[in-house]
C-alpha cells in the first residue's frame, strides 16, 4: 500500500502540471465533446508508458548502473528548471483559458490531435519513462504497486479534469487562478526535485 499510494502521489504530481495535453482534455471537457474518449486515451497512454518505464528502466539499470545517477540528476535538473518556469510565468504573464463555442469536430480528428500531443511530447517521455522508472528502482520488490499508482493517479486526474471541465468554467475564466496554480505546480516540481537530490 505504501508503494501504490508513493507512485499515485508521484504521479498526480507529475500530472497535474497544465502543458499542451492537459489543456487539450480541459478544452474538450468544457465544449462537452469526446470528452469520455479523450479521457480514456490519455490515460491508457499514460498507463502504456509508465509501464515501459518501471519494466525497461529496470533492466537497464542491471546491465548500467551508473544511467541511475544519470536519469537522478537529469531529471532533478529537468524538475527544477520546469518548476522555475512555471513560477516565471505565474508573476509574468496573464493566461485564461475559455470555451470554444465552435461546432463538434469529427473524433478522429479529436482522438488524432490527442494521441499527438500525447506521445509527441517529450516531457511525457521525461516524466513517465525516465523520471517514474528511475524512481521505481527504489521499490524493487513491490514496483508494480508504484506502478499502478502511477496509472490509477493518469485514470484519476484525466477522467476528474475532462468530467470536471464544467465546474472549473467560472473559475479559470479568472487569470489570478492560473497564477496560483502555476506556483502551486512549481512548488511541487522543486519539492520532488530536491527530494531526488538528497535521497
Amino acid at each position: 500500500m505504501q508503494s501504490f499510494l508513493s507512485g499515485f502521489v508521484l504521479g498526480m504530481s507529475l500530472i497535474v502540471a497544465i502543458g499542451a495535453q492537459n489543456a487539450f482534455v480541459l478544452k474538450q471537457g468544457l465544449k462537452r465533446q469526446y470528452v469520455l474518449w479523450v479521457c480514456l486515451l490519455c490515460a491508457v497512454s499514460d498507463a502504456v508508458l509508465i509501464l515501459l518505464g518501471i519494466t525497461g528502466f529496470a533492466h537497464i539499470i542491471q546491465n548500467y548502473p551508473h544511467v541511475l545517477d544519470i536519469a537522478k540528476y537529469f531529471g532533478a535538473v529537468f524538475l527544477l528548471l520546469y518548476g522555475a518556469q512555471h513560477f516565471y510565468t505565474a508573476l509574468t504573464q496573464s493566461q485564461m483559458l475559455l470555451a470554444s463555442a465552435e461546432k463538434p469536430q469529427n473524433i478522429w480528428k479529436i482522438l488524432g490531435i490527442c494521441l499527438a500531443l500525447t506521445w509527441l511530447n517529450p516531457h511525457v517521455y521525461l516524466d513517465t519513462v525516465i523520471l517514474l522508472g528511475s524512481i521505481s528502482t527504489q521499490y524493487a520488490a513491490t514496483k508494480m504497486y508504484f506502478a499502478s499508482g502511477a496509472m490509477t493517479a493518469s485514470f484519476v486526474f484525466f477522467f476528474s479534469l475532462g468530467f470536471g471541465a464544467g465546474l472549473l468554467q467560472p473559475i479559470f475564466r479568472q487569470a489570478k487562478a492560473w497564477k496560483i496554480l502555476d506556483i502551486i505546480i512549481a512548488l511541487i516540481m522543486w519539492s520532488i526535485a530536491f527530494r531526488l537530490l538528497l535521497n
